[in-house]
């Protein structure tokens, strides 16, 4: 690789990481979480396209945090009677799944944050340049051979439907 590739992909590495981290600020600089961290909702998000549940270890790949912390967080949610535990075919295994509150509360923040990233993107891209922007993240998704990358793009692919 020349040092000008690993430049060109360097800078580009910090682009994204810098834009994602500006537009996740705007949008927790909004009311809209009702309560939760972004990463509570992520669960929640989650869950949402999966209404039978997933296990917990299912759920930490998804979104992006430790089997210990999942379970914090599961806890936490659950004092909320957003999700709950349930039965897994696999007896020594529990599924989380959203309660009927949990999917009140999901589907209003869905709305929510989908006006909210609309405002934000909305400003600097037209809606052609989003999709090529959703494209081109997925690209770079499918050129990381991980089963952390399958994950994510499952989960992305899922969403965009």
């Amino acid at each position: 690789m020349t040092d000008d590739a690993r430049h060109i992909a360097n800078t580009t590495w910090e682009a994204l990481y810098r834009t994602q981290a500006t537009v996740t600020r705007e949008l927790l600089e909004r009311d809209i979480w009702e309560g939760l961290s972004t990463r509570e909702y992520a669960v929640l998000m989650a869950l949402a396209a999966e209404p039978e549940g997933l296990r917990v270890t299912e759920l930490g790949q998804d979104v992006l945090i430790s089997q210990p912390g999942m379970s914090k967080l599961i806890d936490r949610l659950m004092s909320r009677e957003l999700v709950e535990r349930c039965e897994d075919e696999d007896a020594r295994a529990r599924r989380v799944r959203l309660t009927k509150a949990g999917v009140q509360l999901q589907a209003r923040m869905a709305a929510a944050i989908a006006e909210a990233a609309a405002d934000i993107l909305g400003r600097g891209l037209s809606t052609q340049q989003q999709i090529q922007l959703r494209e081109l993240v997925l690209a770079v998704l499918n050129g990381v051979p991980t089963p952390f990358a399958a994950i994510q793009r499952k989960a992305m692919e899922r969403n965009m439907k």
